[in-house]
């Protein structure tokens, strides 16, 4: 692998600020491998724009990463709801008939089967909300929960809007068949079974390989290179298995 075209790895947080996980990941990725933090509106330098919520609004803002200019050999990992995201991303790609990524990374999200467990967002009220977030009970506005849920329910509502919206796209028939694309699903070993037996469920997404590896303790957890130790090892395999120009898949 050439020195002067590592894999960039494109990192999808689980919200605008779970970015900042990534930061520190340049130094465990190991050689050839470069993390890419997407940055999406709503977060540190773009905390005064408003949050993305719908599927055409993520792949307006994120699809120029992948295509002006083409990039060279790269990886897509997604977090959370960055894991939708990434599938979006990937899933829009195809459609496009544009190179894709050497491989689908996706932890701490099931794939988008079944519905979600959810009042529709945007025809939810505060109070419909608050429901769901408390466990289905009722939260006291005045006690230490409700205050902190009610402080960030227009961020958790953008998110959940956005889970909506992709979740809903994904579910619509294949315009350009299926995806051919390598799925690698990671869990923490401190996961129930059926979230490290998740690769099962991902078969679905793509006619490619899919495989899960689990690592010690959370995925995210700060000062553990466990996850993205994983990742870059993935990046420099696939990167030696595929041709240059890999087709989108």
């Amino acid at each position: 692998m050439s020195v002067d075209r590592p894999v960039r790895l494109y990192c999808f947080g689980h919200s605008a600020e779970g970015v900042f996980a990534f930061g520190d990941w340049a130094a465990d990725v190991g050689p050839g491998v470069e993390p890419v933090p997407v940055l999406l509106p709503g977060c540190t330098q773009r905390r005064t724009e408003p949050r993305l919520t719908t599927r055409t609004g993520l792949l307006a803002e994120v699809l120029p990463l992948f295509t002006v200019p083409r990039p060279g050999p790269y990886a897509l990992y997604g977090h959370g709801l960055g894991a939708l995201a990434a599938l979006t991303v990937v899933r829009a790609l195809h459609e496009k008939g544009l190179p894709g990524p050497v491989f689908l990374g996706v932890g701490a999200w099931p794939p988008p089967l079944p519905p979600a467990e959810l009042p529709d967002v945007r025809r939810a009220t505060d109070t419909d909300l608050l429901h769901v977030l408390g466990g289905g009970r009722v939260v006291p506005p005045g006690s230490d929960e409700g205050i902190m849920l009610r402080a960030v329910l227009p961020v958790l509502r953008a998110d959940l809007e956005l889970a909506q919206d992709l979740r809903e796209a994904a579910g619509r028939p294949w315009r350009a068949g299926p995806l051919t694309t390598p799925v690698l699903v990671v869990a923490s070993e401190d996961d129930p079974p059926a979230a490290v037996d998740a690769a099962d469920d991902w078969r679905r997404w793509t006619l490619g390989p899919v495989r899960s590896r689990a690592v010690p303790g959370r995925l995210l957890a700060r000062g553990s290179g466990e996850l993205p130790q994983l990742l870059g090892r993935a990046c420099r395999v696939a990167r030696r298995l595929l041709p240059e120009s890999a087709p989108v898949g």
